[in-house]
C-alpha cells in the first residue's frame, strides 16, 4: 500500500467521522518525532532534552 494512499485515507476517515480535532494532536505528534529523528547525534540533543 502506498504511503499517499494511507494519506488519504487518513483524511477520508477525517471528513467522514468528523473527527477533526485529531488533525492537530497528529500534526504535533508528527512534529516531535522529525525534531527527534534530525536532533539524534548532533550537538542540539542536550539543548532539545532540557525543553522536556
Amino acid at each position: 500500500m502506498s504511503k499517499l494512499l494511507i494519506v488519504a485515507d487518513y483524511f477520508r476517515f477525517l471528513r467522514e467521522q468528523k473527527k477533526w480535532w485529531i488533525l492537530p494532536l497528529a500534526g504535533a505528534l508528527l512534529l516531535f518525532g522529525v525534531l527527534i529523528v534530525l536532533a539524534q547525534g548532533s550537538a542540539l540533543a542536550p539543548f532539545i532534552y532540557a525543553l522536556f
